[in-house]
């Protein structure tokens, strides 16, 4: 008999994309969970050396007089989390097109919550911080870490209802929108307009492919590698080059659903006139046929959904799980740690993070639902969306992003606000499972 994890039995019998991409979150929770632990070990061991020596190795890029030197952690920051802005970009796109925000009367209450989810711990931040150094890092506990949070929630199996994933889904999705905009507008100290003009000229040629009817991946990946370049060399951080360059892979396959039903149908006939060839071989016409409908399946699906379908695993394998070994390694002197905790950088992460959260999503929720302008998920009850509000407050992956933006060169309040991150996503999410576990039955 063959055993199966919770989330292995969960995911066993589905294979819509949009479970995949589920299956694809609750993966990277599970890998960063690890990584993350594996961080905070080397960090504070023997290893701190070498752990700290390594990432702050520099790796360059030369053609000719034209060089790039930036250390590992730089890149993984710059280069590698583009490709995780890009599957945020593509899964926005579908959320928009196809998905459940493309439904108004469906996506209305996610969206309150979010938008309250990151106005709310903004707020709370800088009531706390308003007037010092630290008050730059109201970005901070604006972002949910979409990875650990659905995680959460998927590990409690049938307890709660897919319509209350789905929430999730979608508020998360707005939130990764709302701290892309934030990173983009805010958290740019000097921008260099020819770089930028250059970056928006190969968005125009990336969306002039999309027009013309360009399916092909390469140009889109060639041009696009181009946008990343001048974006980084803009002053507006490099990984907004992702989520743009997601906006012009086309979401619309070349053939229709209909036009592929009745080609697969008319090549099936075809190859089922073909007598079987001895020791049951096929038939090289069939071999050829085969081919052929492997072509047209290809076809049915657009570049963005393969992509996305594609970038899910090594985005949640490698990319994703190499930011966490290279940025949530602090090394932590237990003995003051309290005193950092109570710092205003830390205590206004934690607090953004647990009850701003809380109150924005919960509170926004409660009042939109009362007010009849949003529906409650299906199945689900209040006490549900109490328990979700917190996950929400997992920051991490994202929170972490934004701090080594927000105080760029300051080594102390970067590490004030991963202890707050860190602690602040630790009790979000423990409660966050346990609420929904006691409040939700099977």
């Amino acid at each position: 008999m063959k055993l199966y994890a919770p989330w292995e039995k969960a995911f066993n019998r589905i294979s819509t994309p949009f479970e995949h991409f589920l299956h694809a979150q609750t993966t990277t929770g599970l890998v960063l969970m690890v990584m993350t632990v594996l961080a905070l070990i080397l960090a504070n061991t023997p290893l701190t050396e070498a752990y700290v020596h390594f990432f702050h190795t520099k790796v360059d890029l030369s053609v000719g007089s034209w060089q790039i030197e930036h250390t590992i952690h730089h890149w993984i920051n710059d280069g590698l989390m583009a490709i995780f802005f890009f599957i945020i970009g593509l899964e926005i796109k579908r959320e928009i097109l196809v998905g459940e925000l493309s439904n108004i009367k469906v996506a209305i209450l996610p969206i309150l919550s979010a938008i309250g989810g990151m106005v709310l711990p903004a707020l709370i931040y800088l009531s706390i911080n308003y007037g010092s150094e630290g008050a730059v890092g109201w970005g901070i506990p604006m972002a949910t870490d979409i990875a650990f949070a659905i995680s959460a929630l998927v590990l409690l199996g049938n307890r709660v209802s897919p319509a209350l994933v789905t929430f999730l889904v979608a508020l998360a999705i707005v939130d990764d929108l709302g701290a892309v905009l934030v990173i983009a507008i805010f958290y740019t100290n000097q921008i260099n307009m020819l770089p930028l003009g250059l970056a928006g000229l190969s968005f125009l040629i990336m969306v002039i492919f999309n027009r013309v009817g360009i399916h092909m991946i390469l140009p889109y990946f060639i041009v696009g590698l181009f946008m990343w370049f001048f974006m980084l060399e803009s002053g507006v951080h490099a990984t907004i080059a992702g989520v743009i360059a997601a906006l012009s892979i086309p979401s619309k396959p070349r053939q229709t659903p209909i036009d592929f039903t009745m080609s697969a149908r008319n090549q099936l006939d075809e190859f089922d006139n073909y007598p079987v060839a001895t020791d049951h071989m096929m038939h090289e016409r069939q071999k050829a046929i085969l081919l052929n409908m492997k072509d047209r399946i290809d076809s049915i699906g657009s570049p963005a959904a393969r992509l996305e379908h594609d970038l899910h695993l090594p985005v949640a394998l490698i990319v994703i799980p190499l930011f966490a070994l290279a940025n949530a390694g602090i090394s932590i002197d237990f003995s003051s740690i309290g005193e950092t905790i109570i710092t205003p950088v830390s205590l206004g992460i934690i607090a953004g993070l647990i009850l701003g959260k809380v109150l924005g999503i919960f509170g926004v929720a409660w009042v939109a639902i009362k007010l009849g302008i949003a529906k409650l998920p299906e199945n689900s009850t209040m006490s549900q969306i109490f328990g979700v509000a917190f996950l929400g407050g997992i920051g991490f992956t994202m929170s972490i992003f934004v701090a080594d933006l927000a105080f760029l060169g300051d080594d102390t309040l970067i590490f004030q606000a991963k202890v707050g991150i860190l602690a602040a996503s630790l009790f979000a999410g423990l409660f966050g499972y346990i609420w929904l576990r006691v409040v939700s039955k099977s």
